[in-house]
């Protein structure tokens, strides 16, 4: 009698239509210590391999009445819940052919009668050790499975964590945005997924580098917490002065994002996209943007995109210096920018995308109201 907890002996379903057959085997397993259950069919033999607990071996005849030892083994192979038990066929039949079909329908080993019970003992014991080792291996590789898809969840909760954090500090120095910052992320992944297909863009933005490039977006204005209270927030237009301080907005947002990345050795990180939208989100197709003055390519696909969904939305939005333009005016703008403030394709695509634009901007808008009023 087996205490509590403690491994059972391996159960081995003997599948046979004679009894003088089944009545040895068995004698000589239980004897060798193992449990056994019996079948005499291969309908009942399909029924208890399936049934817990599942045995750890069969041996198997293969003439029987109903269905023969070769379709059995070949419903068990089938079947995900008992492809794994090993079949060992015990038969008269000592062919050759015989033997092969029984090693194409899925048996481990091929035993004819008259049995040696040594020599079965010790096969059944071979095979039940290579299936313990099998089994260890198959719930090795799946915990690390697991434990792989954990790590990487644990990482994208963080890398999010990250940014929303950055973004939240921005976002409490620039109270006027609202929804912006939110509204403007689904603008860019919008975007980048309408240009995967896009002949210029398709090497750029895989899957995964759009949902980078989604999470980073948030961060483009990270910069802002380093320009003064009297700058950012004033209710007015800025001076020449005061503008080209706000425009260090850029660097500040680079060097922040680097900073952190060099704190806690993150070289090469998730945070690439971020910087460059950061650093050069305010860059024109011209070269008349800033900080650096770059044009046509030179300037990164992140930024390019981001200057679209930052322009269209500073434009929807009301500002203390401004009143906010309806969604037509906006288009028209945006319209008017195309190869000389925005990258000729990515404005075609905004133009293309325009109505989802609006819903976006709808569906986030910083007041009851949403947009303005329509200009149409």
């Amino acid at each position: 009698m087996n205490l509590p907890g403690t491994p059972q002996p391996p159960l081995i379903l003997v599948v046979d239509d004679a009894p003088d057959s089944i009545e040895p085997i068995v004698q000589c397993l239980q004897r060798a210590g193992f449990r056994t259950r019996i079948a005499t069919n291969g309908e009942r033999a399909l029924a208890l391999a399936a049934s817990p607990p599942l045995p750890d071996l069969i041996l198997l005849d293969i003439t029987m009445p109903d269905r023969n030892g070769y379709e059995v083994c070949r419903e068990l192979m089938n079947d995900p819940l008992t492809a794994s038990i090993p079949v060992i066929f015990l038969t008269i039949r000592n062919e050759e052919v015989d033997e092969q079909l029984g090693f194409d329908a899925g048996a481990v080993d091929y035993i004819t009668k008259p049995i040696s019970p040594p020599l079965v003992l010790t096969r059944i014991r071979n095979h039940l050790t290579l299936k313990a080792a099998s089994d260890f291996l198959r719930d090795r590789n799946a915990y690390l499975e697991q434990e792989v898809l954990r790590r990487v969840r644990e990482l994208a909760l963080i890398q999010d964590a990250t940014i929303v954090a950055m973004a939240s500090l921005a976002e409490t120095r620039d109270n006027e945005t609202g929804n912006h910052i939110r509204r403007t992320q689904m603008y860019v992944r919008s975007l980048a997924r309408h240009l995967q297909s896009h002949p210029r863009f398709a090497g750029q933005l895989s899957d995964a580098d759009i949902e980078l490039i989604y999470k980073s977006a948030p961060l483009h204005d990270i910069g802002k917490v380093g320009i003064p209270d009297r700058i950012l927030l004033k209710p007015g237009r800025l001076t020449p002065e005061e503008f080209e301080i706000m425009k260090t907005h850029t660097t500040l947002g680079r060097d922040a994002i680097s900073k952190a990345e060099s704190l806690f050795g993150m070289g090469g990180s998730f945070l690439r996209f971020a910087k460059e939208i950061a650093y050069s989100h305010q860059e024109k197709w011209n070269g008349s943007g800033y900080p650096l003055g770059l044009s046509g390519d030179r300037i990164p696909l992140s930024a390019r995109l981001m200057a679209v969904a930052d322009v269209y939305d500073a434009l929807i939005s009301p500002r203390v210096y401004k009143p906010a333009f309806s969604h037509e005016q906006a288009v028209d703008e945006l319209r008017a920018g195309r190869g000389s403030h925005f990258d000729p394709d990515i404005l075609d695509a905004f133009l293309a995308l325009q109505d989802e634009f609006r819903s976006i901007a709808q569906r986030f808008a910083d007041s009851p109201d949403g947009l303005a009023p329509s200009a149409a």
